[in-house]
């Protein structure tokens, strides 16, 4: 078929430039968890250089990953302290304290579940915001949202960016 050189780049801050000729073919392939933005502005890059380079397409970022994204962005600005509920380990969900951050939110964490919530470092804070990982269960948002009304007056208010109504069947083996 032919010969096959892989390039990583593995720092989104920084895109050092292969060394191959304008007329290679270059083809990139995104991790599904990445940041949207940071994924758009290292393609830019790689397609300013290269002439003939192909993707990825939009939806090579997992919608999930992407309207979540969108969401933080949404209301990052808005919010004085913005909590990601999610594992530590989640790519998807350290990203989204990273969107948080990007977009302007100066107080945005990482929590797996409500107890992780350092209550003291809320003085003073008015709004804030909580979203979740694509794999994060509905129940600890639930939770989180409880120990805020243990806490505090609350009134919620969703922002919604996208309707997610996607279904997955099991597989006819599971199915029975």
């Amino acid at each position: 078929m032919g010969q096959t050189e892989m390039f990583l780049v593995d720092d989104r801050n920084e895109v050092e430039m292969p060394l191959w000729d304008d007329k290679t073919p270059i083809t990139v392939l995104t991790q599904t968890t990445l940041s949207v933005d940071d994924t758009q502005a290292a393609v830019d890059i790689l397609a300013d250089r290269f002439s003939n380079l192909a993707g990825p397409k939009k939806g090579d970022i997992c919608y999930a990953t992407t309207n979540r994204q969108a969401a933080v962005k949404a209301i990052a600005g808005r919010c004085d302290a913005l909590f990601i509920i999610g594992a530590l380990n989640s790519s998807n969900s350290r990203r989204l304290v990273e969107v948080a951050e990007g977009a302007g939110c100066g107080y945005a964490r990482l929590i797996q579940r409500a107890n992780d919530i350092v209550w003291d470092s809320l003085t003073d804070r008015n709004c804030i915001g909580i979203s979740a990982g694509a794999s994060a269960p509905e129940v600890l948002v639930d939770e989180v949202l409880q120990a805020f009304r243990v806490h505090y007056d609350v009134h919620v208010e969703e922002i919604s960016t996208a309707q997610e109504n996607m279904e997955f069947k099991l597989p006819n083996e599971l199915r029975a």
